[in-house]
């Protein structure tokens, strides 16, 4: 069970080895980036590439590591107890089986069980989950049952940083940062996306787009998506490659700057520059 990419997601040698190291070790991967690097459609991919069946637990700052588990629905029961419905008799009818407990029981294959984002919980998540994600089983105390994987599932874990993980969870980890692309991977993913992509226009986008993303003083750098969006309005539109060819950003915005820059302190920061560049070409 190797993972070698797929044909719609380019993955770089290190990455693989990242992801191989992480199945055969049966450690979760953790993996870090800046945004817009692909770390949470990796597991995907992943899912993809091995065959495996997906589940996608997205985590928010209410999520408590119980939720992976199970949730047990009281209030439901006490209505349908309060109607005479027979269902209350047996309490398992009230017990909704969380992400991780749909990972363990996922039969006859083992499957991808991306935690997406895990810095966005309370910083007692991680914590919460080391001894499930060791163990591979925990315990239903509402009906005394033991939840116990059929096969250990492969295990992504997703975080942009916002906060520091224990280091208790970190030792349960293999772990992987996904460096920004280089322009000639960048040319690779962009043509997966946009085949018909015309060589002249991508060219130029391209030193566009990394010429725009080493701006000092950007709020926000321009991401993988935000590119691919921008090349596909660019071939919409018609765009000729050499309208693209400005001596540099700090001259000239780009067409349709907006695909690329999503906040208005980048804009006044680039207008600025444009400004002062004519001011001083005059």
């Amino acid at each position: 069970m190797r993972f070698e990419g797929t044909d719609s997601y380019v993955a770089t040698d290190d990455l693989m080895v990242a992801v191989n190291a992480a199945i055969a070790l049966e450690r979760p991967l953790l993996v870090k980036g800046e945004p817009g690097t692909g770390k949470t459609i990796l597991a995907h991919e992943i899912a993809q590439s091995l065959k495996l069946p997906m589940i996608a637990w997205h985590i928010k700052s209410t999520t408590k590591a119980a939720h992976g588990l199970y949730e047990y629905d009281a209030v439901a029961r006490l209505r349908d107890g309060q109607l005479g419905d027979a269902r209350v008799k047996d309490i398992a009818n009230y017990i909704k089986p969380g992400k991780l407990w749909q990972a363990f029981g996922s039969d006859p294959d083992r499957a991808v069980l991306l935690i997406d984002e895990i810095d966005k919980a309370d910083i007692e998540f991680p914590n919460d989950l080391l001894l499930e994600l060791d163990r591979m089983e925990f315990h239903v105390y509402e009906t005394g049952e033991t939840v116990k994987a059929k096969r250990r599932p492969v295990v992504i874990i997703t975080s942009n940083n916002e906060k520091e993980l224990p280091d208790a969870f970190l030792r349960r980890c293999f772990f992987h940062y996904i460096r920004f692309p280089d322009c000639e991977t960048m040319e690779r993913i962009v043509e997966v996306h946009h085949p018909s992509v015309k060589k002249a226009l991508l060219r130029d986008a391209l030193t566009a787009f990394f010429e725009l993303r080493d701006v000092p003083g950007l709020k926000k750098r321009p991401s993988t998506s935000e590119l691919l969006d921008w090349i596909k309005l660019l071939m919409a539109d018609d765009i000729p490659a050499e309208a693209l060819r400005a001596k540099d950003v700090k001259s000239s915005l780009p067409p349709l700057y907006g695909a690329l820059v999503k906040n208005e302190q980048d804009v006044h920061l680039l207008e600025r520059l444009a400004f002062l560049a004519r001011r001083e070409g005059r």
